[in-house]
């Protein structure tokens, strides 16, 4: 009985730490390894091919309360990685569910969101993954069906819009 109940529990904290929040962590060497320069916002007019969005910052009680509005966050200025595709499967992760290694995978682009939040990227078509950098290390919040990591499509010819929420230190 109790190895089925703590492999219940370890089955629950591993699809929590999947779905719910992917915050990631880089180690020294690692990121020392992947340090580029962020290039600087990018206007969303001049990008015709790529990402574009907003990165807000949620902290504290989010619950949702029939006395108040839903809130919607603060934009942040953060360092934006596209990174190729990446899937939890290509990854290594700690108990806390954050990422201590993605491989020999390197950041396609580094741009910095403004104090406004937004940021542009121009990218070749393609399917890539987005994280920011957080104090701690590297942080994503959506995985789709197949464990892939803040999946984004980029066609051509066209701009992708999305939103970066940071949720780590909310609740829910």
């Amino acid at each position: 009985m109790r190895n089925a109940l703590l492999s219940s529990r370890e089955f629950w904290a591993r699809s929590l730490t999947r779905w719910l929040a992917v915050p990631l962590v880089c180690l020294s060497a690692f990121a020392c390894a992947q340090k580029q320069t962020p290039q600087k916002e990018v206007s969303e007019t001049s990008v015709v091919q790529g990402i574009c969005g907003m990165v807000i910052v949620k902290r504290g009680n989010q619950m949702p309360s029939p006395d108040a509005p839903p809130r919607k966050g603060e934009p942040v200025e953060r360092d934006v990685l596209i990174y190729p595709l990446l899937n939890m499967s290509q990854v290594q992760t700690n108990e806390k569910g954050f990422i201590t290694s993605v491989g020999n995978k390197q950041p396609v682009k580094i741009v910095k969101s403004g104090k406004d939040g937004r940021f542009c990227v121009s990218l070749p078509a393609g399917q890539y993954s987005v994280l920011v950098q957080e104090p701690g290390g590297l942080y994503a919040n959506l995985s789709d069906s197949q464990n892939n990591i803040f999946p984004v499509t980029v066609q051509k010819n066209r701009q992708v819009t999305i939103g970066v929420t940071i949720s780590h230190q909310a609740a829910f």
